[in-house]
């Protein structure tokens, strides 16, 4: 779909760039990082003055076991 947008232009001539080094157009590699930060859930905020970080959905959850276990390692 065609349609103008105004763009910054160190923000275009990144995309630039980026098409260059991809051997893609502009649009291709504009719409993909749009795609990508519309995909990104957002962020959580805060716990106890701590920023919390969203897990990867690979990562194992950390558990009181695991940190005792490091724990027990320091000297």
């Amino acid at each position: 779909m065609r349609t103008t947008l105004a763009i910054d232009d160190d923000v275009l001539i990144a995309a630039k760039a980026m098409a260059t080094q991809q051997h893609r157009s502009v649009g291709e590699v504009i719409s993909e990082l749009a795609r990508r930060s519309l995909r990104r859930p957002p962020r959580s905020g805060q716990r106890n003055g701590i920023p919390l970080r969203s897990a990867r959905p690979d990562t194992r959850p950390v558990t009181l076991k695991i940190v005792n276990a490091l724990r027990d390692e320091l000297p």
